[in-house]
């Protein structure tokens, strides 16, 4: 298949579908059940909606929740080459929420695994305690226009994973007053690129 934008977005085979409103909520199995719900809270700055001796509903907006936890101590232990999921992303509205997350988390002794601008995205991947990753990010163009030129243009299609950055050093030209556009362009912060899946 050709990576030419020209034939996206491609439509639903079903003309009749009727999508959904929205993405309601997100449901993990975990063996370190206490230790997973302080992870996310703290990740997410969720709150506790309700909680048992079997499952945990976290909430960080109006929906009462958004992450689902289920206490599955006995289950195995999830392997890093499965199938299945393998990320769930959250967008911030600014890189200096990013960033300022970043330092918060950092606070707590929780550090990305994974730091990369995706083109479309400026991204940090963290690891809960079961292995499973919240991608944080935030969007590197300011309208769906903007980004569909820059698709268009073949950047994405030359490197569709993107390029790792430090965000010590983008912190710092943050702290510096660059302004957050310069900063979100791909390879801004390093040069350095990353060509295959972690």
């Amino acid at each position: 298949m050709s990576d030419s934008m020209d034939q996206f977005p491609i439509p639903c085979p079903d003309p009749d579908a009727r999508p959904p409103q929205k993405l309601a909520h997100i449901v993990l199995a975990t063996r370190r059940f206490d230790e997973t719900i302080h992870w996310w809270s703290i990740v997410l700055g969720a709150r506790v909606m309700y909680r048992n001796a079997l499952l945990c509903f976290l909430s960080f907006d109006e929906e009462h929740h958004r992450l689902a936890l289920i206490n599955a101590a006995n289950f195995s232990p999830r392997r890093r080459e499965s199938t299945g999921l393998d990320h769930v992303a959250f967008t911030y509205s600014s890189l200096g929420d990013l960033l300022h997350t970043y330092e918060r988390l950092k606070g707590h002794d929780v550090r990305p695994v994974w730091c990369i601008n995706h083109g479309p995205t400026t991204s940090l991947y963290y690891r809960d305690p079961d292995g499973i990753q919240a991608e944080l990010q935030v969007d590197n163009f300011e309208t769906p226009e903007a980004l569909e030129v820059w698709l268009r243009s073949g950047a994405f299609a030359e490197n569709a994973v993107g390029v790792e950055f430090d965000p010590e050093h983008l912190l710092e030209r943050y702290k510096a007053g660059e302004p957050e556009a310069n900063l979100k362009q791909p390879g801004a912060v390093t040069s350095r690129q990353f060509l295959t899946l972690r």
